[in-house]
């Protein structure tokens, strides 16, 4: 069994006192005694902002057993599909991202529908990696792949 492990995850571990640190450590220990964990160029870049230097983000990802798999074309293409999903049917809705349901936000002065930008190409981007490259993702944001990346089997810490 192959794991892709979303940043969310990562983060959790990495930052001190986190909220779902112990429950994320847990489900990565889970899955890696599952088989294998890998992880896509966006969350190398995302976790990188967390280390001064290369060289100890290299050491984490060496010390937790996670394999740096480079994204294939077809993960691009799946990842853009889906983004150009996103983009279409996002509207004037927000989406939850733990159970995917969309809602319409208001404002309370003029009634006005809000709509902002929930997501960025990066969810999509290892979405789409993981779909190619591994049997599930390791996140915490289950109702957005769940809602954009219906064949993924998700594993959710907790």
């Amino acid at each position: 069994m192959i794991t892709a492990v979303d940043t969310n995850v990562l983060l959790d571990i990495l930052i001190p006192n986190a909220r779902h640190a112990d429950r994320s450590q847990q489900a990565l220990e889970r899955a890696l005694a599952d088989g294998a964990l890998v992880i896509c160029e966006v969350v190398y870049a995302e976790l990188a902002s967390r280390f001064p230097e290369a060289e100890e983000l290299d050491q984490f990802i060496e010390d937790t057993h996670i394999r740096l798999e480079p994204s294939p074309r077809r993960a691009l293409v799946r990842a853009t599909d889906a983004w150009t999903c996103y983009l279409t049917d996002r509207g004037a809705h927000l989406r939850c991202p733990t159970c995917g349901k969309k809602q319409r936000v208001a404002c309370s002065g003029c009634g006005t529908l809000l709509s902002v930008r929930q997501h960025n190409l990066s969810g999509f981007l290892i979405g789409g990696h993981a779909l190619e490259r591994a049997d599930r993702l390791l996140t915490r944001d289950r109702g957005f792949y769940r809602g954009y990346f219906a064949g993924l089997e998700l594993m959710v810490p907790g």
